[in-house]
């Protein structure tokens, strides 16, 4: 038990944004309001002056390491979820996860990619985030199927569904010339699970008029003819300078009454395996980008051109890279970034990624650090970039409203699948103890392309499911609470 004393409550449950005590219980919220008693025993933390919500709930993690969840609770994540890419099976990802421990509470999809994989290739998925990055270049899962071959990886992910997927992940932009009534067909199965289908669409008709469907209509089109609830993800960095039509698009859409979704994060620069197909060279100029524009993260080498490119994708195609797609430093660049956050009812979403080490390795236990990892800043700073931008530069959003775009909405997208979700993203008696404590003044973050392992500051305390993960700014280098959210299909 702790009770927190003091602090300025948000829930975006209800709306309350006001001075109140917050007592915590076997993990879960047991009382809000002034001047509780404090039982017996119970330790008082006097979090007077900082802001106090429920943890954030990040839809788009590929981080499956305790560093990496480390870096992001710093960043107030709660909840750490892998939905855009997903791992199969799904049983074996839930296991190692719980073998290994995790600080953050962590869930997945499953992976469309690697149920492809499985009957076009004949290659058996190992739920490793890596092995999914080195798929990527490979053009034998890229193809359109056969009906037998549809038929048999549709079934591939319904079975992850029942077995408790969080939905399905789809990686169109991948493979991007499938036909897209195979799409169709993964939504119509996801409607009868009531399951959510998480997807990186496929080329804009902008960068590609050859593309077999714009991709950002493709999963309008979905959510309209099957009735599936649909999640664009990083809308940002897939419609770059056509972000205005995608979400305008998306805009009707809702309004008309389809289960849409969207997420976005603050930076004008992706990251992927450099075997990528929309990085193959003849494809860059449809992304208004040339070699110098991606850097390889394990090394920080700035491609040098488009032999170096060939080279590169050729020997290690599941090798990370940084692409930078559009100018963060340009102000009209830097303005639709910030449209794309300021989207009504826009999720934050991290889409962090590894943490990678100059020694090979891929863990690490330690804190603090070492030092020169190298990942996404993303991975470190996605939320308090956010909440610096949105709140205290800008003023587009209050504290309620940033609480509501990071833990209330992303909680609300896994209801359908996920009973154990409605008690998260919100303060109320019963919900799930995964709360932030953050100093409104600091909150800021700190990691740099250059530098992209350095922590956020300002997350004064963080705990999941009652327990510290983070206590006076420090992490607790034991504290591995952790728990799964796992789907139960209608």
């Amino acid at each position: 038990m702790v009770l927190l004393r003091g602090g300025r409550v948000l829930d975006p449950g209800t709306g309350v944004d006001r001075v109140a005590d917050v007592l915590v219980r076997d993990g879960k919220v047991a009382a809000v309001g002034p001047s509780l008693p404090a039982p017996g025993g119970v330790p008082v933390v006097d979090v007077t002056g900082l802001v106090v919500g429920p943890g954030f709930v990040d839809l788009h993690s590929h981080v499956h390491s305790i560093a990496g969840h480390r870096l992001q609770g710093l960043d107030g994540v709660t909840t750490a979820l892998d939905l855009e890419a997903g791992l199969t099976p799904i049983g074996r990802a839930y296991a190692r996860a719980a073998w290994e421990g995790r600080p953050l509470n962590y869930g997945f999809s499953a992976s469309w990619g690697a149920a492809r994989a499985q009957v076009l290739m004949g290659l058996e998925p190992d739920a490793d985030f890596r092995s999914g990055l080195h798929l990527l270049g490979d053009p034998r899962w890229q193809r359109s199927s056969s009906p037998a071959e549809l038929a048999a990886w549709v079934a591939v992910l319904e079975r992850e569904i029942g077995a408790g997927a969080l939905g399905v992940g789809v990686l169109l932009g991948y493979a991007p010339d499938t036909d897209p009534a195979e799409y169709l067909a993964v939504a119509a199965m996801a409607a009868r699970a009531n399951a959510p289908i998480y997807t990186h669409v496929r080329e804009l008709v902008e960068s590609n008029p050859d593309t077999p469907v714009d991709g950002s209509f493709e999963v309008v089109r979905a959510a309209v003819e099957t009735g599936a609830s649909m999640h664009h993800c990083h809308v940002n960095s897939t419609s770059r300078r056509h972000v205005d039509r995608v979400l305008g698009l998306l805009e009707k859409t809702r309004a008309e009454g389809s289960r849409v979704t969207v997420e976005a994060y603050p930076y004008g620069a992706g990251s992927t395996g450099i075997g990528a197909f929309f990085l193959a060279p003849e494809r860059l100029a449809a992304w208004d980008i040339t070699p110098g524009d991606i850097m390889m993260v394990e090394t920080g080498e700035r491609v040098a051109d488009v032999g170096r490119l060939r080279q590169l994708r050729e020997t290690d195609p599941g090798a990370l890279c940084v692409v930078s797609f559009v100018d963060e430093e340009n102000p009209a660049d830097a303005a639709m970034l910030h449209r794309a956050l300021a989207f009504p009812d826009s999720i934050v979403a991290s889409d962090a990624m590894p943490v990678l080490w100059p020694d090979g390795t891929h863990e690490r236990r330690e804190w603090p650090l070492p030092p020169k990892g190298r990942t996404h800043p993303r991975t470190a700073g996605t939320f308090a970039k956010s909440l610096r931008l949105m709140v205290r530069e800008t003023g587009t959003w209050s504290w309620l409203e940033a609480f509501r775009r990071c833990s209330w909405l992303p909680a609300r997208v896994l209801d359908p699948i996920a009973p154990g979700a409605v008690a998260k993203g919100h303060l109320g008696v019963g919900a799930d103890a995964d709360i932030v404590v953050l100093d409104p003044e600091r909150i800021t973050d700190t990691a740099t392309y250059l530098d992209p392992v350095r922590p956020s500051v300002g997350v004064r305390h963080l705990l999941v499911a009652g327990t510290f993960v983070v206590r006076d700014g420090d992490v607790q280098v034991d504290a591995l609470p952790g728990r799964p959210l796992r789907g139960e299909p209608a």
